[in-house]
């Protein structure tokens, strides 16, 4: 579910350098055999999939902003509508019988620290409704710093938000269910990225945002499912697992647009002190 592998056996240096110079040997031979086994049959771009949903609906759209990495992106998805993005438009539009216009600035292979380029790429009139942030994974395999990681993301949230959109941040994969891992990297890679994950939420809630936490609310369906919910690669989520992971993410998405009260498991409501939005209420998208 990240885009390369390497970089999780340096993110372990630490651990590795106290087990001695052969562990680390072993998991730089690990990386380099599961970059092999996966290669990359989905290619590096992702379908276009950005355009209204749902218009026989009526009304002024609601504006959806997908930001992040490749799972942002939806690469694997074979249909615009297939897309991460693409499934939640249609799961907006339903709940609030409106269009949506979906716009994704996301990139496959983008860092935390490629967050603030893919705003600069938007108009500067736009205003996202809402805008939905999924990243991470590269950042645990290309060994970027977590507080480095968790600074740019709070500072992202902080302009989305300045911007008038309510923010939906969901947080890590779980590194570990991807099977072409072998063990003892995938284990290390799984504590990495909840490290990551964990950050992720308590930054993303004190900044005002929502959470969803993928490895609570989607991980076991890839640990338990891997042939249904990865994709060819047995990296990058399947139709399946796009569909699942924005089934997943839906609650808090109209929870950010102040359509719903209660959120599932795995799903995080920021403290109400913080949610106050910097534009009033902002964001906020009514039922007509």
């Amino acid at each position: 579910m990240v885009a390369a592998t390497a970089g999780v056996a340096g993110a372990i240096g630490v651990v590795g350098a106290a087990a001695g110079a052969g562990f680390v040997t072993l998991l730089k031979r690990q990386a380099a055999h599961a970059r092999d086994v996966i290669g990359k049959p989905l290619g590096e771009e992702a379908i276009d999939a950005d355009k209204v949903y749902k218009k026989t609906y009526g009304g002024t759209p609601v504006e959806l902003l997908v930001l992040g990495d490749s799972i942002a992106a939806g690469l694997g998805a074979e249909t615009r509508g297939g897309t991460l993005g693409g499934r939640l438009a249609k799961g907006v539009a339903k709940a609030l019988q409106r269009p949506v216009r979906l716009r994704t600035a996301a990139v496959v292979g983008a860092e935390t620290s490629m967050l603030p380029g893919q705003l600069d790429s938007l108009p500067k009139r736009y205003r996202p409704d809402v805008a939905v942030v999924i990243v991470g994974g590269n950042d645990v395999t290309h060994r970027v710093p977590q507080k480095d990681s968790t600074r740019v993301l709070g500072e992202v949230i902080d302009t989305l938000r300045e911007r008038g959109a309510e923010v939906v941040v969901g947080t890590c994969p779980d590194v570990g269910a991807v099977r072409p891992l072998p063990q003892p990297l995938r284990s290390l890679g799984r504590r990495i990225a909840k490290q990551l994950a964990d950050g992720q939420r308590e930054t993303a809630l004190a900044k005002g945002a929502h959470v969803v936490s993928l490895s609570d609310v989607v991980g076991p369906f890839f640990i338990t499912n891997p042939d249904e919910m990865f994709a060819i690669d047995h990296f990058h989520p399947s139709a399946m697992g796009y569909k699942r992971t924005a089934k997943a993410m839906l609650p808090s998405v109209l929870a950010a647009l102040g359509q719903v009260q209660q959120v599932p498991f795995g799903h995080h409501l920021p403290d109400p002190a913080e949610s106050a939005h910097p534009d009033a209420d902002a964001g906020r998208v009514g039922s007509s």
